[in-house]
């Protein structure tokens, strides 16, 4: 099947800052920050730029698993590691106080928002860059415009929900082609 039928799941500003507040936990614990919440003008002010993120991300992993599907993203190769490399704008850094335990922090020039973009690009950057880049896959279910990490061989969908529509849509077409 095609995807013809995709949804942005990032068009608007309301789905953004829902994405945002579903990656708060995770930016929290990489931020090194006490506490984090997100405004709907936070997700109006970063949401060009993690749209332009996830197309750059879309470009690279096509790239790398010579994904079949038609194209969701317009970026080329240069486009899409100058986008990573412009949005990566996190840095790391050494938190130690007197007497106390030593922990890595992250931290970006602006709003939490941004420094979540920011924490993305570098994860981006880390990931494309090192050897789990050759474990990615394209999940070739119907419909479906996602990737994911190789981490079992037998493993060929993103989400058991595309491995059991993968599976329904091959017994439909078994049936339909042998004319029962």
């Amino acid at each position: 099947g095609g995807r013809g039928d995709v949804i942005d799941a990032l068009a608007g500003d309301q789905p953004v800052h829902a994405w945002l507040a579903a990656m708060a936990d995770r930016i929290l614990a990489e931020s090194g920050a006490q506490t984090i919440a997100f405004s709907l003008e936070d997700a109006q002010f970063i949401a060009d730029d993690l749209r332009a993120l996830r197309d750059a991300l879309r470009c690279l992993a096509a790239e790398v698993t010579a994904d079949p599907r038609p194209p969701t993203s317009g970026m080329t190769h240069t486009q899409a590691v100058t986008m990573i490399n412009t949005l990566a704008r996190a840095r790391a850094e050494l938190v130690w106080p007197v007497g106390g335990e030593p922990s890595r922090a992250a931290t970006a020039h602006g709003s939490q928002a941004r420094l979540t973009v920011g924490l993305i690009a570098r994860q981006a950057i880390d990931f494309f860059g090192g050897p789990e880049r050759h474990r990615l896959r394209a999940c070739l279910s119907s419909h479906c415009v996602l990737y994911f990490v190789k981490e079992h061989p037998r493993r060929e969908w993103c989400t058991p929900k595309c491995g059991n529509r993968a599976r329904v849509k091959r017994h439909y077409d078994r049936q339909t082609s042998t004319g029962a």
